[in-house]
């Protein structure tokens, strides 16, 4: 991905970041509304459409170019379709609630690089892990400061709001002083640099991407705090396609499908280890 490129990205995402803000739904008139899971198309077992959802302000791994879906996510969720004979619709949904959409039958799967936890297996189903990558602490550049986890306390920590790194941020500074953004990472990542916040704690290979393809003058501190697996979210009644979604979650990595998918927008596998 060229440096140009991920800057006009940035843009774009704030600007929908506001729209999400100010509308409360990240659906446009350029993409597929919001709607209830797929039905079988009348053979047993049959399905004509994989409805899969994602914030869409999480470059590389879901965002919008020129008023369409891309990215990481989306094309696994291409590939994924493909091997399950179905057709890959991917739409946006405000993360603060897209756990309850799935629950409601909004549509089939969250495909949107959501960490397992605890918490939410309990309401939904998950495949197999599609990558790995951990809860990193980044500051700005110049901050001479915060060189530790430890130097984070009392400090104004930025989180995209409902991630899993909310929870994290919680257990190392005061709760009033976690900074929720709905508009996403980027914006968080953004704020280091006017100080509106002093840490933000993002992925790992986001935060690397932004520094290495987007040039924010960011950069980590110390080890990831947690190392966590994303994974697909589907709805507990619906254990027909998560087998289906681990079998050609299986068959996309042993054809190389998933390993060209990681190449184009991550430049390594991302499914092992994150500490190597």
């Amino acid at each position: 991905m060229k440096k140009k490129a991920w800057i006009g990205a940035l843009t774009s995402l704030l600007l929908t970041g506001m729209i999400i803000v100010g509308c409360g739904t990240s659906t446009t008139s350029s993409e597929p509304a919001a709607k209830t899971a797929s039905q079988p198309s009348g053979q047993p077992g049959e399905q004509k459409e994989f409805v899969f959802a994602m914030s869409g302000i999480y470059k590389p791994f879901n965002y919008k170019e020129n008023g369409k879906l891309t990215g990481f996510d989306v094309e696994i969720g291409e590939a994924l379709a493909a091997k399950m004979g179905m057709k890959p619709v991917p739409i946006t949904f405000p993360f603060e609630t897209i756990v309850q959409g799935l629950i409601d039958k909004k549509f089939d799967a969250i495909l949107g690089s959501m960490t397992i936890t605890e918490e939410r297996a309990k309401v939904i189903n998950f495949t197999k892990p599609y990558y790995r990558s951990g809860s990193q602490i980044f500051v700005a550049e110049d901050n001479q400061t915060i060189t530790s986890p430890d130097a984070v306390k009392g400090k104004k920590i930025g989180v995209a709001a409902a991630t899993n790194y909310e929870k994290v941020a919680m257990t190392l500074t005061d709760k009033d002083k976690v900074m929720k953004y709905s508009s996403g990472d980027v914006s968080a990542m953004m704020d280091l640099g006017t100080k509106r916040v002093d840490a933000v704690i993002s992925d790992q290979v986001f935060g690397y991407l932004a520094i290495k393809d987007g040039g924010l003058k960011v950069k980590p501190i110390g080890e990831p705090l947690v190392y966590d697996e994303q994974a697909i979210g589907v709805n507990k009644e619906n254990t027909e396609l998560l087998e289906k979604l681990n079998k050609a979650l299986d068959e996309i990595i042993a054809d190389g499908t998933y390993d060209k998918i990681c190449e184009k927008w991550i430049g390594r596998n991302i499914l092992g280890d994150p500490k190597k």
